[in-house]
């Protein structure tokens, strides 16, 4: 569904991704580890149309979008969780979630139920202020607000970062879930490589703004993996 074909990307004179190529089929989870700095981030901001790339394409469900603005790529299906969750904090739960009506027609804008089978704590704080949830709680109202856009490809930017061990299972559960559907492609850019190798279907390694590792998890080499995440 999505296909990520020999991206270059700049900041001014720097370049942040070299001939990057990744691709997120339906029902599978796709894994870009790397340390920081690497362009893991400059990645999915490309792909979701934060920062324009400077040489190659992205390709989604057959069309180029390359050169469409962010919110024309949501209206496509492509729902972002960016990392630090950006959540609104003198909104509440309720309110955030519907943030995430933005690029549907208004019959669709409803927040589906299986959100709340994923995160059920949600569903008992939906008039608390989202800046009152715990860092935890509003990964997972970040991620329900993406999904509130019935998304078909859903990337995510390190949802495990500052979060505690529980709610991380939880996350990872609700990814698992996601998968198990066969209707939504996941992109996952993760550091906690456990995480990410028990998630992964395929998974691609970054380092220095290149794709240096890739393949399929039954492919995956832990000790060259690891090798590349290590400082």
């Amino acid at each position: 569904m999505l296909s990520v074909e020999a991206l270059d990307l700049h900041y001014g004179a720097a370049q942040a991704l070299r001939g990057v190529s990744v691709t997120a089929k339906a029902g599978a989870v796709t894994c870009v580890l790397g340390r920081n700095g690497v362009g893991k981030t400059s990645l999915l901001r490309a792909i979701c149309g934060q920062h324009r790339s400077s040489k190659g394409r992205i390709v989604w469900n057959g069309e180029d979008i390359s050169a469409l603005p962010p919110h024309e790529r949501a209206r496509r299906g492509i729902a972002f969780v960016p990392q630090g969750r950006e959540i609104f904090p003198l909104l509440t739960v309720r309110e955030n979630i519907e943030t995430g009506f933005a690029p549907l027609r208004r019959a669709d804008r409803t927040i589906p139920e299986y959100v709340f089978e994923l995160f059920p704590v949600l569903k008992s704080m939906l008039h608390r202020r989202g800046g009152d949830l715990s860092g935890g709680q509003q990964q997972q109202l970040a991620i329900a607000r993406a999904l509130t856009m019935r998304p078909k490809l859903i990337v995510l930017d390190e949802p495990t970062e500052g979060i505690q061990p529980s709610i991380i299972k939880d996350i990872g559960r609700a990814i698992d879930t996601l998968r198990q559907r066969g209707d939504m492609a996941i992109l996952l850019v993760e550091q906690y490589f456990e995480f990410a190798r028990d998630l992964a279907d395929t998974y691609a390694v970054m380092d220095r703004g290149q794709v240096v590792l890739a393949g399929t998890r039954a492919e995956m080499v832990e000790s060259d993996v690891r090798r590349r995440l290590s400082v």
